[in-house]
């Protein structure tokens, strides 16, 4: 394809401009415009005629612009897709299924990324028609547009933990195939393609929400019906290789889904009007974010994820809050110096996903 993106016989990408600004101008076209535009000439459709072609080239000439991956689902029929916001352009496209043989089931299992490789995992897959979890890994690359088939986890579980710390995939507890909890926890190496057992959590738990801060592996149970016992929390140190137990206000406080931004873990409440709030290590302690609460239109169920002071909030029906973020100096006299603001914007989604709910989210740049 490299020689017969070449000029040939005088005839340029796009008429009067040499083609290094030209092909710096369509390696920007949204995705959705692709087709139309790929019938103009042949080497229009040499570059644009496959999203891995695309994708490729853009990673040659390091492009960085973010990409908001979906997994969405619908409850009837019990479709599921990998949707794709051009956070960019604002438009959307889908990517290839993900290779499974039989229907799976849209919770329970869990996604984590490296963003600024363009890598997805996908780990903990049930099936549908048996309620049962297996140890399966899938990987997507952005650059190639396709899924492969990792090495398996040493336990299947669902509904467990998962997180990447300097470049290794850390998942713990879950429920097993029998729908007991666990409390082994594993480490996935992505470079050899091999698992290897941690310290175990010293508590039998399924995971609600994990977050990753400043090089530690954070899993709570989240409250639970009828919240009549605080929820249980570990956090690991993988440089000790050893687990303790999460500070009362840490994991009574973590009341939202999460995402960490700057070394800050932000929670969207699914109590107090669905405020955002950020938990301060140094005292141990939640503030509200000043701003907005999370707008009406984004209904549960959602996601969430982050990327370059942004918070990215995904609703039913696939509508996107975006949560523009800045610091505030504090004026006044207090042991705090410094709040969070946080400002909304609304991306609406196209009427075809009005029936589409999203089960989780990743932001990858590529």
């Amino acid at each position: 394809m490299e020689r017969e993106l070449q000029a040939n016989g005088g005839e340029q990408l796009i008429p009067g401009l040499p083609d290094d600004i030209s092909l710096d101008c369509l390696l920007r076209l949204p995705v959705e415009n692709h087709p139309s535009c790929r019938v103009v000439c042949k080497r229009w459709y040499l570059l644009l005629g496959t999203k891995e072609r695309f994708f490729s080239r853009r990673k040659m000439l390091g492009f960085r612009n973010p990409w908001l991956f979906i997994f969405t689902y619908q409850k009837c029929p019990g479709k599921i897709q990998w949707q794709v916001l051009d956070l960019t352009n604002m438009s959307w496209h889908t990517i290839p299924p993900m290779p499974c043989k039989e229907p799976i089931c849209p919770h329970g299992f869990r996604c984590v990324s490296i963003p600024h490789e363009g890598t997805l995992f996908v780990s903990g897959v049930t099936l549908s028609s048996m309620d049962c979890p297996l140890n399966l890994v899938l990987k997507y690359e952005i650059h190639r547009n396709r899924w492969s088939v990792m090495n398996k986890m040493s336990t299947a579980r669902s509904f467990f933990a998962a997180g990447f710390i300097d470049g290794m995939f850390y998942v713990a507890g879950g429920n097993c195939s029998e729908l007991f909890e666990l409390d082994s926890a594993e480490v996935f190496d992505p470079i050899k393609g091999s698992w290897n057992s941690i310290a175990s959590m010293g508590v039998n738990m399924a995971s609600f929400d994990a977050a990753v801060l400043n090089g530690k592996f954070f899993v709570t149970e989240g409250w639970l019906w009828p919240f009549l016992y605080s929820p249980r929390g570990q956090v690991y140190n993988p440089r000790s290789n050893s687990w303790e137990t999460m500070s009362p206000s840490l994991r009574e406080g973590w009341t939202g889904m999460s995402t960490v931004i700057d070394g800050h873990l932000f929670v969207v409440s699914n109590c107090e009007k669905a405020k955002l709030k950020v938990y301060d290590v140094k005292t141990d302690s939640w503030d509200i974010v000043a701003g907005s609460p999370l707008p009406d239109e984004i209904c549960k169920p959602f996601s969430i994820t982050s990327g370059d002071w942004r918070i990215y909030v995904v609703g039913q029906n696939l509508h996107v809050a975006i949560g523009h973020l800045r610091m505030l100096k504090l004026r006044c006299a207090s042991e705090k110096e410094w709040n969070y603001l946080v400002e909304w914007q609304i991306v609406h989604a196209p009427q075809a996903s009005c029936s589409w709910s999203p089960s989780s989210s990743q932001v990858l740049l590529g």
